[in-house]
């Protein structure tokens, strides 16, 4: 029987091998978290303008700015046009029941033309992302200041057909560098940087870690890119799947040699463990996509590297590419492992 690995939480696996869909913060991520709140049909609209004022000056819906106060009644059959938000439950005077008398001191507001409280559910949060604007929505409209790349990307439509080619390419480079240490009884993942404006493959590893406990794809292809560029600290030459195009010939006259990963993207068949994801930190990889997620993933499955706020250095992530191809990668090194480790017992 085939053995079977745990599908974590954020594979993305599809009919198109060739999406690349985001890997978002959790604040852009997360559910919409909702309050309850009092909200009152205004019956008369002329007096809208007025109750509004005067709403805001005795509850001020602080920390709720992205909610919209009014919202039309969309019932067809419905008495009324609008409905009014007065404020939240939690600032609303202790009563056992509530009326539009006791939520209203008639010395704070005239509170002719609304009609009796009722409870309504409102987005504590403004939305980020599209997803989260149209869950929010459907309780009480709110306000949203829309990022279009985040909207496209989570549609699986940010990259053209020119790129999604060569973002095939790249996985599957870093695919073969993979079977590569597999070959040699390395972990099978492979890693690919390349210069995304050049179109140029800079570095590809694999796994090293039968010489180097620390030498994962990842490390491996970082110190090959600082070689690149007349550095790096260790020798990978024993391992001719592993490889660095010198830095001055993708180098045009005149140009300035980038710091180690600066403005590069990583292709990697697995996702970066937290040593790793803090090393293309610190090496300054401009986008990371990978094709199988990991138990222990930082850029997405278990920790999110990429959007600590207080780092220094930001990288955007992209999952799901030949999520097919590297999935069945790992399966097959996790059964090959597990045999030798049943064959030692």
């Amino acid at each position: 029987m085939e053995p079977q690995m745990k599908r974590w939480k954020g594979s993305v696996c599809d009919a198109d091998s060739l999406v690349a869909y985001p890997v978002l913060s959790d604040e852009q991520s997360q559910d919409v978290e909702l309050v309850e709140a009092y909200a009152a049909p205004i019956v008369n609209k002329k007096e809208t303008s007025r109750l509004i004022r005067e709403l805001h000056g005795l509850y001020p819906l602080n920390g709720l700015q992205h909610i919209k106060r009014v919202r039309a009644c969309k019932g067809k059959g419905s008495p009324h046009p609008l409905e009014v938000l007065v404020c939240r439950i939690s600032d609303a005077p202790d009563m056992k029941v509530a009326s539009i008398d006791s939520l209203l001191p008639s010395d704070r507001v005239n509170h002719d033309g609304l009609g009796e409280p009722f409870v309504v559910k409102v987005p504590t949060r403004p939305p980020l992302t599209r997803p989260q604007f149209e869950l929010a929505s459907r309780h009480w409209p709110t306000s949203f200041h829309e990022d279009k790349q985040v909207t496209v990307a989570l549609r699986g439509e940010l990259f053209s057909s020119h790129q999604k080619a060569m973002m095939h390419m790249y996985m599957m480079t870093a695919l073969t560098a993979a079977n590569a240490g597999k070959e040699l009884g390395m972990e099978a993942v492979g890693a690919v940087v390349v210069d995304p404006v050049l179109e140029r493959i800079i570095a590809v590893g694999h796994d090293c870690r039968g010489a180097h406990p620390l030498h994962h794809a990842v490390m491996v292809c970082i110190d090959l890119v600082a070689r690149s560029q007349g550095g790096g600290y260790y020798s990978f030459d024993s391992y001719t799947a592993c490889k660095f195009t010198p830095a001055n010939s993708n180098m045009c006259e005149g140009d300035s040699q980038p710091y180690i990963c600066t403005g590069y993207d990583l292709y990697v068949t697995r996702e970066p463990c937290v040593m790793c994801a803090m090393a293309l930190v610190h090496s300054r990889i401009g986008r990371v996509f990978y094709g199988s997620a990991s138990a222990d993933g930082a850029l997405g499955t278990k920790f999110k590297v990429h959007a600590q706020k207080d780092l220094n250095h930001h990288f955007e992530v992209y999952k799901g590419v030949l999520c097919k191809q590297c999935d069945h990668l790992d399966i097959l090194d996790h059964s090959i492992r597990k045999e030798s480790s049943d064959g030692r017992e």
